[in-house]
């Protein structure tokens, strides 16, 4: 087949792009504007622009104020980014990047899973025994998990009471108002939202479905709180008590400071991946296997309930399909008469990204034209 050329700047190779375990966790954006130079996106405002490679970012989080173009979103969806729109302090999630797997093996394993009482009822009893390790929880029942959960949770918040100074009157927040609640309260939503940020990212870089809960059900994010409930009380909960015991002006801003870096030290977008193919695929492994990011998993099947695989693109015939000798001849060229993949060659205009901030100041220490509204400060 003779490859037609297309003009732009080439998509990135799957083999070259980070593992979503080896991703900086977020980024959050605000009152910019987001573009696209080559093979960064750029972060623009009245003080200045930054280069971000978009490929080492596990989710971008874009607040108000933030102006997208179409071809910054092609970028990130070819490298796998995760996208959410936040509003003023609080988080809708509107759109994700492509998952890094093009394989089906992990989503179609979660539907059989979930799909089935006694492999639900398995895959939630292992997501609390990740909770309550030094104990054998198989033999309980939902109603007891949920029991148990509660206990912890509720311990977990007065220990954090006193360890921090803050009294704890309860959850009490509303999601339309995020600066009508306590210091606490604000702190609690601000870390939860980081927190489900990451495991939403986790989720659909790997190829799962974000609605397909096993403790949760009913939502379109329901695996995602599953996820982010292994972690909340680890990380959410003494980093919110923490910041508010500071009380400081911005808390939601400061929390998301202090959530990047406790989720960073806790390695929590490696432990994400690792737990989702455990839970799934009974896989204690990061890694996606190479047939199933890449070579196997780049093609359609047909499915067949006898056969198994069946190759698509064919123009397949009944076993008891009589043709004359005048059809053959006109079918025999003619097979494939929808190939599987039609390939193109991409011409690369694209030149070297131009000299970029230190990236490892610019997240490690919180730098950034627009990260959380600071300047960049040069050395």
């Amino acid at each position: 087949m003779k490859k037609k050329s297309i003009q732009g700047a080439e998509k990135p190779d799957l083999h070259e792009l980070p593992r979503i375990a080896e991703r900086i966790s977020f980024l959050y954006l605000e009152r910019c504007l987001i573009s696209r130079s080559d093979s960064a996106i750029t972060v623009a405002d009245q003080r200045g622009t930054v280069h971000i490679p978009a490929a080492s970012i596990g989710v971008l989080l874009f607040g108000p104020g933030t102006n997208v173009s179409h071809r910054a979103m092609e970028l990130i969806g070819d490298v796998g980014c995760s996208v959410l729109w936040v509003g003023e302090k609080g988080v809708r999630y509107y759109a994700h990047g492509r998952p890094l797997a093009h394989s089906s093996r992990l989503l179609v394993a979660q539907a059989r899973l979930v799909s089935n009482t006694h492999s639900r009822l398995h895959v939630a009893r292992m997501m609390y025994q990740m909770r309550f390790p030094a104990e054998d929880v198989s033999g309980l029942t939902m109603q007891q998990l949920r029991g148990r959960e509660g206990a912890r949770v509720r311990s977990a918040y007065r220990r954090a009471s006193r360890e921090s100074g803050i009294e704890w009157k309860g959850r009490k927040y509303d999601p339309d108002d995020f600066a009508g609640g306590d210091a606490i309260n604000q702190a609690l939503s601000a870390a939860h939202a980081c927190m489900y940020g990451i495991a939403h990212s986790a989720i659909v870089a790997m190829g799962a479905s974000p609605g397909l809960g096993f403790i949760h059900t009913g939502h379109e994010r329901s695996f995602v709180y599953d996820i982010a409930d292994l972690y909340k009380v680890e990380i959410a909960l003494p980093v919110a008590f923490a910041v508010a015991a500071e009380n400081p002006d911005d808390v939601g801003g400061v929390t998301r400071r202090a959530m990047r870096d406790a989720m960073s030290d806790a390695r929590i977008m490696e432990r994400a991946a690792r737990d989702i193919r455990k839970l799934l695929l009974h896989e204690d492994s990061v890694d996606v296997p190479e047939s199933a990011r890449y070579d196997g998993g780049n093609v359609v099947h047909l499915w067949d309930e006898k056969l198994g695989l069946m190759a698509q693109g064919v123009s397949y015939r009944d076993a008891s399909d009589e043709i004359g000798e005048h059809e053959k001849k006109d079918t025999a060229e003619d097979d494939t008469f929808f190939p599987a993949h039609e390939t193109f060659e991409v011409k690369d205009t694209s030149s070297t990204i131009v000299d970029e901030p230190n990236w490892a100041q610019v997240l490690g220490e919180g730098y950034g034209v627009v990260i959380e509204n600071e300047l960049m400060e040069d050395g």
